[in-house]
């Protein structure tokens, strides 16, 4: 069964920063690329950041230098650290592999509000 636990989203203020877990059932996880998506309504998922399974790193030029994504091999786990938080990174934020399978967790609600 396929099985992402995300959590760790909340409200923060512009500036602040927030810190992002996602458990995944280990069949996922084992030798995959990782990636956090976002989305807001009315809008596609887009890919924020991915983590290949050694733990290179790729992200959308929204958000470098910004968030930093990493992986836990042993624990199954994907993090996105997310700083210098801005009010557009306001979204619901999920973990899929990369490319990303039908099945998705229920993500985690970052709001960036003052």
């Amino acid at each position: 069964q396929v099985q992402l636990v995300e959590s760790g989203g909340g409200l923060v203020q512009p500036g602040g920063s927030l810190r992002l877990s996602c458990a995944a059932s280990g069949n996922i996880f084992r030798f995959n690329t990782m990636g956090w998506y976002r989305q807001t309504p009315g809008n596609q998922r887009e890919l924020v950041a991915g983590v290949f399974s050694r733990g290179s790193t790729t992200y959308t030029d929204s958000v470098k230098g910004r968030f930093t994504i990493s992986r836990d091999n042993a624990k199954n786990t994907v993090y996105l650290q997310m700083n210098r938080l801005k009010p557009e990174d306001t979204a619901v934020y999920y973990c899929n592999r990369y490319p990303p399978m039908d099945d998705w967790g229920q993500g985690t609600q970052v709001t960036v509000s003052s």
